[in-house]
């Protein structure tokens, strides 16, 4: 599924931020660490969304539409890291990126078109980066309802299986159909 989903590339608007998953750890690491970043009990996950800025033309709304993810474990908070990801994910230069002012993103401006950072706050999550945090929220939302404990080292095979999800979900009764079209025509690699 991974493998699948890393063939497409991400084009036109997107939505980036990064999320921190729970991972196992002993009990002592629970009762100990900080949350969130550079805990040994979190797990630092860049989530990418294609948005597109749709406006109704009857009310004026203007309302973001989404349309594929992508997700990626991330080994550290450093920027190389974190550029590395992006620039694999993303189709070409013609790219307009939204972040928050993360120091990770730094370097992001040299790759894209236009990188527009907007300091972290709650209408920042609901309007500019809509998208990627309710596929963040989801994500953590369906890890804690189905597994117990989640390792590192397979985080980012059930973030592939949530993402591979996610991009089908409008699929239907095809999915089904395509799955089958996609194990036949897979060629290994």
């Amino acid at each position: 599924m991974g493998q699948r989903d890393d063939r497409y590339t991400l084009e036109g608007m997107i939505e980036m931020d990064e999320g921190y998953f729970t991972i196992e750890a002993s009990q002592q690491a629970h009762e100990t660490q900080k949350a969130g970043r550079g805990s040994k009990t979190k797990s630092n996950v860049m989530v990418m969304a294609e948005s597109t800025v749709l406006e109704d033309i009857d009310t004026g709304k203007v309302e973001r539409q989404c349309r594929y993810f992508k997700a990626k474990v991330l080994d550290d908070h450093k920027a190389e890291g974190t550029d590395q990801t992006f620039v694999d994910a993303i189709d070409g230069e013609r790219t307009i990126v939204f972040t928050d002012k993360c120091t990770s993103y730094v370097n992001i401006a040299d790759y894209v078109e236009i990188h527009v950072t907007e300091k972290s706050n709650e209408q920042t999550t609901k309007e500019t980066l809509k998208w990627v945090h309710i596929a963040i929220s989801n994500a953590k939302r369906n890890f804690t309802g189905t597994y117990h404990k989640i390792k590192k080292k397979y985080l980012q095979l059930y973030l592939n299986e949530f993402v591979y999800k996610l991009n089908r979900r409008y699929f239907g009764e095809r999915i089904f159909d395509r799955l089958v079209i996609a194990s036949i025509t897979a060629n290994g690699h």
